[in-house]
């Protein structure tokens, strides 16, 4: 992994056998990113999405290996509990299923392994964003001080 700061956008290339949500947070920590969101896209070898099932208050994972092309990497920047960044992102990725045809998985990003490179880019935000379980759903959401 490599990456360079222009204009205060982070922009970071994730070399192959690198996890990527793996090197956003070390990048996080590294520059003090508290806030913020990031983008991206690459092709990876592995993958695991989630999907949120309500009822069981749970995930259920998805596992894809592959040649996945990393089509959208959508992500954001939170202050966790313990002062540390929390990431929160979701992908989309493309591949050819078994009869050659183009399919996709997408959902909420757990895992993502580089099979070439990735690039994204990290944009911080100065004030800081806290989460707050909602009450009303009993998920994590953003926390706003007016």
């Amino acid at each position: 992994m490599d990456y360079k700061t222009i204009d205060n956008i982070i922009f970071v290339r994730i070399d192959k056998d690198e996890e990527i949500l793996t090197s956003i947070q070390h990048i996080c920590k590294k520059e003090n990113i508290l806030s913020g969101y990031f983008q991206g896209i690459g092709a990876c070898g592995e993958v695991i999405v989630s999907t949120y099932q309500p009822e069981a208050d749970d995930f259920t994972d998805h596992k894809k290996t592959g040649m996945l092309e990393l089509v959208s990497l959508m992500g954001n920047i939170t202050i966790g509990d313990d002062e540390s960044p929390v990431l929160h992102s979701h992908a989309s990725f493309s591949y050819l299923n078994d009869s050659d045809e183009l399919s996709m998985i997408a959902g909420h990003l757990t895992k993502a392994t580089v099979r070439y490179t990735a690039e994204i880019t990290i944009v911080p935000v100065k004030n800081e964003i806290e989460r707050m379980v909602d009450p009303a759903t009993g998920i994590n959401v953003w926390k706003f001080e007016h």
